[in-house]
């Protein structure tokens, strides 16, 4: 490393309040995935209307992830994002103001769907012009942590609060909170620092649209693409169905709840462990073998476990691995693809994850047994990460973390 670069304190403030930020839309997506049941009877729909209240998520994805990533690469994390935070604090809002009617939710989850790339496609972006080459896979880790964090609250909060308030209460409570932390985004983030935080040549990307040509030439990227087709697909549908996975072996809303949050803190110690390690020893393959391999399991667990402790076991191991694949294959992704925009690589990834997170969805509420049992596809999701191991076998290690310094 030359003597001439510099990083600075604020960047940890940049990545608090956009951590804040982040907490905030994952609390929204998940809101009521934990009282599905409750819902369902209190809006007089069924369980897989309120799973579409999550699922919406993944199918806005889908059209704005590639607008987002463009508008993130062409104008900068402080427009890019601060879109999804503007649009963060106008409809959490509404949903909590509106919380009594279903139409009135769903919209106010479409406009909430449509924030989500602009935050979640610029984890690798908001690293590349703030931390050093050596931590940047950490600095991706407690942006993912918050994520988690913003889960883990929805999953284990809502069933509580619903309770001991109200379903529209709960979420007029989400709504100012997202409210409040949208007003800190725009008001305390910075585009960034005034020296960049590496070689004057490491600066230097590709267009959006030049990005995205350069990163589908690149086998090993089609590697990672179907490492989180499989693996966030099987995440994004678990969390949306967690408590109908576990209803039918007589488990309750609240448990439900605790144990996805339990997977959540599982996932933020993960995402603090394993990246900083991923950074300190500069690989990235092996620490993926290493999530893909330990995720089955966990996966196992939860799929089958009929005993509490052995549930809530399992749950924490597949939350650890899982959840510290994301930010380790997001900064691969970013330094096998350079120099494509970060906010592109990230963005195709989540596409897949998305895509097949909305394909999985429907067919473990379509292959449910006779007892309602979603036994059948959790099985499925185990030969799959299976799959996902033998896949990362095939990865090369990134070049450029291995000569940084």
């Amino acid at each position: 490393m030359t003597n001439t670069i510099k990083v600075y304190k604020y960047r940890w403030i940049v990545l608090f309040i956009f951590a804040l930020l982040n907490i905030v839309m994952q609390m929204h997506w998940v809101s009521f995935a934990s009282i599905t049941s409750e819902a369902a009877a209190f809006y007089n729909v069924t369980p897989l209307s309120i799973g579409f209240l999550s699922m919406l998520f993944m199918i806005v994805y889908i059209f704005i992830s590639i607008p987002a990533s463009f508008i993130i690469d062409t104008y900068g994390i402080k427009i890019g994002v601060g879109i999804g935070a503007l649009l963060v604090g106008i409809f959490g809002i509404v949903k909590g103001i509106y919380a009594q009617s279903y139409t009135m939710v769903v919209l106010s989850q479409i406009g909430l769907a449509i924030a989500q790339p602009f935050i979640l496609n610029a984890y690798t972006s908001l690293s590349a012009k703030w931390f050093l080459m050596g931590e940047r896979a950490t600095a991706a880790g407690i942006a993912s942590l918050a994520q988690y964090l913003g889960i883990i609250i929805a999953l284990a909060a809502t069933p509580f609060l619903a309770h001991s308030y109200t379903i529209p209460r709960t979420m007029f409570i989400y709504g100012l909170l997202s409210a409040v932390i949208a007003i800190l985004f725009i008001v305390f983030i910075k585009e960034e620092p005034l020296t960049p935080p590496c070689e004057e040549g490491l600066q230097m990307r590709y267009k959006a649209v030049e990005g995205l040509k350069h990163i589908v030439s690149l086998p090993q990227m089609w590697l990672v693409i179907l490492l989180f087709f499989i693996g966030l697909g099987m995440f994004n549908a678990v969390t949306t169905w967690i408590e109908q996975i576990l209803e039918p072996r007589g488990f309750n809303s609240e448990q439900a709840g605790i144990v996805g949050a339990v997977m959540m803190i599982g996932g933020i110690i993960g995402a603090v462990i394993l990246p900083l390690l991923s950074d300190h020893y500069r690989k990235r393959k092996i620490f993926l073998t290493i999530c893909m391999v330990c995720i089955v399991p966990g996966l196992a667990g939860l799929a089958l476990a009929q005993d509490y402790t052995i549930l809530m076991v399992s749950s924490f191991i597949l939350g650890f691995f899982i959840m510290s694949a994301g930010p380790i294959g997001f900064q691969y992704a970013a330094e096998i693809s350079y120099p494509a925009p970060e906010s592109s690589s990230q963005g195709l990834l989540l596409l897949a994850g998305q895509i097949s997170g909305i394909i999985f969805i429907f067919a473990m509420d379509a292959f449910r047994t006779s007892t309602g049992a979603m036994t059948p596809f959790m099985v499925a999701f185990i030969v799959l990460m299976c799959i996902n191991a033998l896949l990362t076998l095939k990865l090369k290690e990134s070049n450029l973390i291995r000569s940084s310094s």
